[in-house]
């Protein structure tokens, strides 16, 4: 029964040999256009390093947050006949928290784009 971990170890080695093996024997390419990035067929303009605001990371955890709530209802809308009434009270309040999460999030301002200039108007 340890035939696979054997075949599975193997197989691990041969790839690292390849990678390595490639590394070493690989063609070396000192172009200053070889380390440029290249995507699409596109040359690419300005800097891969953008700065972009804080907002928007905060609205990617909100999606994340929110969108994990998609994956907890799925799983009770499978079992929804087994869980009965008292799995029903459980996604309802499940539901109402996150719809208060949201209204406070929204409340404080988290979920609003707009700058304070134009906020102010």
């Amino acid at each position: 029964m340890l035939w696979p971990l054997i075949v599975y170890s193997a197989l691990a080695v041969l790839v690292t040999a390849i990678m390595l093996a490639s590394y070493v024997l690989g063609e070396r390419h000192r172009d200053p256009g070889a380390g440029t990035p290249y995507e699409s067929g596109i040359v690419s303009e300005g800097s891969a390093r953008v700065r972009l605001s804080v907002r928007f990371y905060l609205v990617a955890m909100f999606f994340v947050v929110f969108d994990l709530e998609a994956v907890f209802l799925f799983a009770w809308a499978v079992a929804a006949r087994e869980v009965g009434w008292a799995g029903y009270w459980e996604v309802v309040t499940f539901i109402g928290v996150l719809i208060a999460a949201l209204m406070y999030l929204w409340g404080v301002g988290a979920m609003d784009w707009a700058t304070e200039r134009s906020h102010s108007r």
